[in-house]
Order: structure tokens, then sequence, then C-alpha cells
């Protein structure tokens, strides 16, 4: 249990992701959860005149799809996006443009954004957090020996922050665990919001 949430608020949570690094991120915040994860073709059409609320409208998307089938439950949906000269970079197809989202970011700021929705009781509680990344002057060789690490292939930019990964980044502005993939103080604000 976590001890910053009473153990109402933690109550039959569901993680709508099957992802790693919010999987672990929850767990090592103590809470207790079941895993349901979202069909991905809910990330397709997801446009928006405003590229920030891109990551908040899928992760209501997840959330809510989810909660469909488990109305008892504490439903949390996640989705974290890259965003550069006001373009999304979600996840890469494949390697090629994976290297060509590394080559974008190499010695520049981008904002990180985390888009958070819990569904509980016919209620759904949304945020969206915003981190800025600055990353290393990267040579062409670099980005190409990380892209065959793999370790970016399933992450929105096509990097990690934590793992190989870190040596991209020169300075974090923010929430370092929003990079990661999952804003803790964010969750725990929307969780108490009932």
């Amino acid at each position: 249990m976590n001890p910053f949430l009473t153990p109402q608020q933690q109550d039959r949570l569901v993680l709508a992701s099957r992802s790693p690094r919010r999987i672990e991120i929850l767990r090592g915040l103590g809470f207790e959860f079941e895993i349901e994860a979202a069909p991905e073709h809910l990330e397709d059409d997801a446009a928006h005149d405003d590229p920030y609320e891109i990551a908040r409208m899928l992760a209501v998307r997840k959330c809510e799809f989810v909660a469909l089938t488990r109305a008892r439950d504490r439903v949390l949906g996640a989705d974290t996006i890259v965003v550069v000269d006001n373009t999304v970079l979600q996840k890469p197809r494949d390697d090629a443009e994976a290297r060509e989202f590394l080559a974008r970011l190499s010695g520049r700021t981008h904002t990180v954004v985390t888009g958070v929705a819990i569904h509980h009781r016919g209620h759904t509680a949304t945020g969206a957090e915003r981190t800025q990344v600055t990353f290393r002057k990267l040579t062409p060789g670099q980005i190409a020996a990380y892209v065959t690490t793999g370790e970016g292939r399933d992450k929105a930019g096509s990097y990690a922050a934590q793992g190989i990964g870190a040596g991209l980044i020169r300075r974090i502005e923010g929430c370092f665990f929003n990079v990661v993939g999952l804003p803790v103080g964010l969750l725990l604000d929307l969780m108490q919001q009932e």
C-alpha cells in the first residue's frame, strides 16, 4: 500500500497498460494492482490542434476502454509523447525512423508530456505533466549505435531516460518519472480527487 493515500483511494487499482516502466514505478510506490492493457489501436488517429492535448486524450481513451468492463475498479491509463517544434514524436515505426527522431532531438531541448487518467465510479480525473529534456549533441555514429541497442523501439521519441539512454541526455527540467512514463506527483494528486 502507498503511504500517501488511504486504503480506499488505492483499492482495486487496474493499470490499462503493459508498460514495464509504469509497472515498475507503481510497484516501487507500493501499489497492489492488476494489469489489463488497452488495445494499441486506440492510439490511432490521435490528432488534435494542441499536440500537448494528445497525451491526455490517449490516456483517457485507454482508461475508459478498460473501465467499460471494470465498473467497480479504479482504472489508470497513461500515455507519453515527445514534442519538438510543435510536432509529436510517438513510438518509431522502425529503426530508420528511430534514427530520424534522435537526429532531430540531438543537441536540442524537447518536451515530454504524459497524460494520466483515472476512472472510478463513473468519473474520470485527468491531467498531463510536462518535462523539458535537453539532449547532448550526438554524432550519426552514436545515434546508430544507440538504435541498435533496441532500447528505444517501443518508446515515444525513440529513447529511454533510464538505462543506456541516460547517456543521450544533458539535462532534465521537471519530473524525471514523467520522462520514464508515469509522473508520480500528478498520479497521487489525481488518485486523491474523490
